[in-house]
């Protein structure tokens, strides 16, 4: 099969499988605060890790959402891992609420304090970044045209980590058991790894053990 976008044929496939192709991508569960002090939390499905030295993650937003416009205007966010045991809480910050109104508090989720940012963190999520906001881009199509989606890269000034799952040096994600956002209704938990050993060379510069070589 092949087709361009706008020329899907909808008998054969009438939900867009766009989302489902992509896939597993990082959920942006982003809490964000605005100059008032009104706080906002909601999941994103267009997030990731960009660099990482310094380290930069990004969330996209389709049109200025709470999320955007508070990031925008405080420069800052956190983002909290959404895991399988939080995954319901997850799924109820997801829904559309008056602002000013608490996605914590309809999702009942106690808020911890964040350091470095105002936004608080997801209190139950093994990890948080706090982050500054370094870069805003609005997305262009390939013509040029500007597109609704807002692109929001923060570098990451702070790391929490639950003490829980480090392990000999070794942060163990499995056990943390993350979730991802696939297309359609879908998500996968990240429950078991394996591992690759990369080609001489082609090694990761982020990774500690190439840090602590070089060091």
């Amino acid at each position: 099969m092949f087709y361009e976008p706008k020329a899907r044929d909808r008998t054969l496939l009438p939900h867009d499988p766009f989302k489902a192709l992509v896939v597993p991508r990082p959920i942006g569960w982003v809490s964000t605060m605005n100059r008032d002090g009104a706080v906002n939390l909601a999941p994103y499905s267009y997030f990731n890790a960009f660099a990482g030295r310094p380290p930069i993650v990004g969330f996209s937003s389709d049109g200025l959402r709470d999320s955007a416009t508070f990031a925008i205007e405080t420069r800052e966010f956190v983002w909290n891992m959404a895991t399988y045991d939080l995954r319901f809480e997850m799924n109820a910050t997801s829904t559309p609420l008056p602002r000013g109104e608490s996605e914590f508090s309809f999702a009942c989720l106690e808020t911890a304090k964040s350091r470095l940012v105002r936004p608080p963190r997801v209190a139950a999520s093994p990890v948080s970044l706090e982050c500054k906001v370094c870069d805003v881009i609005t997305l262009k199509n390939h013509l040029g045209e500007s597109v609704e989606n807002v692109l929001i890269l923060g570098e990451v000034v702070g790391f929490h980590i639950n003490d829980e799952f480090i392990k000999d040096g070794i942060v163990d994600v499995a056990a943390m058991r993350p979730i991802a956002r696939c297309g359609y209704q879908d998500y996968v938990v990240a429950d078991s790894m394996f591992q690759i050993v990369r080609p001489e060379g082609a090694e990761d510069p982020t990774d500690s053990a190439v840090e602590k070589s070089a060091a």
